[in-house]
């Protein structure tokens, strides 16, 4: 309220949010709260969250389920492994993995420790991680058997992903193998005392290409993240804990889309995540028949070809809603061509950033997607300024230019 007072006084327009007194677009979405408590992270704050909700993760393929206790005991279990081995506050852990059910129990362990978590694409070249491991001096690695190959030279103590893996029966190299997950998960570890951690200590250290040259590193708190995550509750109309949704994770976790989302966001809403390890056309359908999918967020490619295939119609998809596209926007003939296969699906659009901790502009119902190629609204807390970007000038409504955003989960 006081926030909406304060830009009416400003002269703030109520139809486009735009002050002309100072230049900025304010967010027309209802502000959220965030805590103020400064000694907080980010997984305390999702774990704290109330909701009814019963399975956390579902791994596609397999089928196997992680509980909401499971997976607070897992990330605790798993957070008390970690310091065995010596991961201590401010360390920076490295993922190289594809999506799994533990990814999401990495990244809350090594929250709740106040260590730091950098990842990095799967089908990067070895000379690609090298670089970023260099510039970003993990530790420690979590990766799986597979991709080991992709770590040589770096040198780091590695715990391996797979569940089934032997670490005698690996290739030798030179990478030291620490142990397992399900050694760490499965171990008697002493309860480790969790350290201080304050919002604005540094939470992740996520690559961006940026707009020129090679990528760099974007440094993001449990401040940011702790605004995204309730950004995003409030966005999917889960801070409630009502009307639970099962999701389904198409989108990479190593990338801010699916780290924001599925690693973090949701899994404070009591949603259910069914995890699928990479993107197939067939394992999708076939998940969103039999876990009875409601939520689908994907990138355009995916929707084409949801709108074109015909191996669609083999599969019972009348579980499902809605699907968020992010990544590129959507253009009219390919909305249009969706919403006609799938009449009783809304689409939602949303853009973000790596350096915004993935939330920037969304559509957050039917109607607002309905103003084809628009990303939306401001996210809620969110500022926006339009910039000549040759002279710095700020711009007014309807001028093309440079976007600057602030709001509390840009990056550090």
């Amino acid at each position: 309220m006081a926030l909406a007072a304060n830009q009416q006084q400003q002269g703030v327009n109520p139809r486009s949010g735009f002050c002309p007194s100072n230049s900025i677009f304010y967010s027309k979405r209802k502000p959220v709260a965030f805590p103020v408590d400064d000694q907080l992270d980010v997984a305390t704050f999702i774990s704290s969250r109330a909701h009814s909700g019963k399975i956390a993760l579902i791994d596609a393929e397999t089928g196997e389920k992680i509980t909401y206790p499971q997976l607070w005991s897992m990330v605790h279990s798993l957070a008390d492994g970690l310091s065995s081995v010596g991961v201590r506050q401010g360390d920076v852990v490295l993922i190289l993995s594809p999506n799994s059910i533990h990814f999401p129990i990495v990244f809350l362990a090594v929250m709740s420790l106040g260590a730091i978590l950098t990842t990095t694409n799967p089908i990067n070249t070895a000379a690609e991680i090298a670089k970023q491991v260099r510039d970003s001096r993990p530790s420690l690695a979590f990766t799986t058997s597979s991709l080991l190959p992709k770590l040589k030279g770096t040198n780091l103590p590695v715990i391996l992903l797979n569940h089934d893996a032997d670490t005698e029966t690996l290739p030798t190299t030179a990478l030291k193998i620490v142990t397992t997950i399900a050694g760490l998960l499965n171990g008697r570890h002493r309860r480790c005392p969790r350290p201080r951690i304050h919002q604005d200590d540094t939470a992740t250290l996520l690559y961006s290409s940026g707009t020129t040259g090679l990528s760099k590193g974007v440094i993001s708190s449990h401040r940011n993240l702790i605004a995204m995550v309730s950004v995003i509750m409030g966005r999917f109309r889960l801070d409630s804990g009502d009307g639970l949704e099962t999701f389904l994770c198409t989108v990479p976790m190593f990338h801010v889309y699916g780290l924001a989302a599925f690693a973090s966001g949701l899994l404070g809403s009591g949603g259910t995540i069914v995890v699928l390890s990479r993107f197939d056309m067939g394992a999708m359908l076939e998940a969103i028949q039999r876990y009875r999918v409601t939520y689908l967020p994907l990138v355009p490619p995916i929707l084409v070809a949801l709108a074109k295939s015909p191996e669609v119609r083999r599969f019972d998809l009348g579980s499902l809603g809605k699907v968020l596209s992010g990544g590129a926007p959507l253009g009219k003939e390919l909305m249009e061509e969706f919403v006609a296969r799938f009449p009783s699906v809304s689409v939602l659009q949303g853009y973000g950033l790596t350096e915004s901790t993935g939330i920037g502009a969304s559509t957050d119902t039917a109607d607002e997607s309905r103003r084809y190629g628009t990303a939306g609204l401001l996210s809620a807390n969110m500022e926006a300024r339009i910039v000549d970007p040759e002279t710095g000038e700020a711009l007014e409504t309807n001028q093309k230019g440079e976007l600057w955003l602030r709001g509390p989960s840009i990056m550090k």
